[in-house]
């Protein structure tokens, strides 16, 4: 089986949310045990929010949840790769398709992924 080392980093590991399908990264959080053990008991990913410091059900609120295709650890046990079906089209809050909607290319910054919601809706 495969277990994070949770105790390296003060019980919290970095956790990336890449595209099954696509390969597209789409967020980065972190998980602790509790957050590992819900995601492999439900089959959709649970982070750890370190600013609310509690257990958070990615998508619970906005519907679009994130459906575990794969899990892999990095060689050192203390990241995580998780490949995902991203259920509504979007990983970040914000409402795009993923948290790293900005690029900064040839001196400029762009927006350069989709704007799937407007979250003034989703977050009543």
């Amino acid at each position: 089986m495969l277990t994070p080392d949770f105790a390296k980093m003060n019980g919290l590991v970095p956790a990336i949310a890449q595209d099954a399908a696509s390969g597209e990264v789409l967020m980065m959080a972190y998980m602790n045990e509790d957050s590992w053990k819900k995601t492999l008991e439900t089959g959709e990913v649970h982070y750890w929010s370190r600013s609310r410091k509690e257990l958070w059900h990615k998508g619970g609120t906005s519907g679009h949840v994130q459906k575990v295709r794969s899990i892999r650890l990095d060689c050192d046990n203390d990241t995580i790769l998780l490949l995902v079906e991203q259920v509504g089209g979007a990983a970040c809050h914000t409402g795009y398709r993923s948290c790293f909607f900005r690029e900064l290319k040839d001196g400029a910054v762009a927006e350069c992924c989709p704007k799937v919601f407007d979250p003034k809706e989703v977050y009543k």
